[in-house]
């Protein structure tokens, strides 16, 4: 499923210096059932919001009609301020939520985030009371320390690849089944890290886990 979108560039005034962003909106003015943001990978590895995994992302969800943004973290792209190795960088995604506060006031955020952004993302997501929902792509266990999820009872969807080079998929399943809350574990055959050649997988798996959980999300997306 795809949809015509408003798309904007715009800056956020973030903790660190201005944040680069990018804000898919559905067309007309009705008031969406949920709104996200997604966050990128390691920026000290090439990562920004235009990473396929992220790209991919936010389409899936923008052809169901949830307004997306997509921001590079602080020192990367055109954003202001240095990498903080994930601690200042939750600021950045808290700037993001504030963002869609302002333009949907009341509307239920989801957050999602690959790999660095996962981390990053989910911490923050898990705390902030406006996230409803969480999406976890690539989960790096192997490096990693996710036992914050484990006092985190909101709804989470992790996709993760069998071949997964940061994540070992065993670590990743005992992770998802040990977590309070509802929480769906899907693998993707053959896929590494990057989900390489299965992004339409990854695409089903966030698309129909977000339709059985919000079924008038697909009358919206069309």
């Amino acid at each position: 499923m795809t949809i015509a979108h408003e798309s904007r560039n715009l800056f956020l005034e973030g903790p660190a210096g201005r944040l680069e962003a990018i804000f898919w909106k559905p067309p007309g003015t009705a008031r969406p059932l949920l709104a996200a943001v997604v966050c990128h990978p390691h920026p000290l590895f090439g990562g920004t919001m235009h990473n396929k995994v992220i790209y991919q992302t936010a389409k899936s969800l923008d052809a169901l009609g949830v307004p997306v943004l997509r921001f590079n973290f602080r020192g990367a792209g055109m954003s202001e301020g240095v990498h903080d190795r994930g601690r200042g960088e939750q600021g950045d995604v808290r700037t993001a939520l504030d963002f869609l506060e302002g333009e949907f006031s009341g509307v239920p955020l989801l957050v999602a985030g690959f790999s660095f952004g996962c981390w990053v993302g989910l911490r923050l997501g898990c705390e902030d009371p406006r996230v409803a929902e969480l999406v976890g792509l690539g989960t790096p266990v192997n490096n990693t320390d996710f036992s914050f999820l484990k006092s985190c009872a909101k709804p989470k969807l992790f996709v993760h690849g069998s071949n997964d080079e940061h994540g070992d998929v065993e670590k990743v399943k005992g992770l998802v089944e040990g977590l309070p809350g509802e929480n769906r574990f899907v693998m993707v055959p053959d896929a590494d890290h990057f989900f390489a050649g299965k992004l339409d997988q990854l695409d089903h798996a966030i698309t129909s886990w977000l339709i059985e959980r919000r079924p008038k999300l697909f009358a919206a997306g069309g």
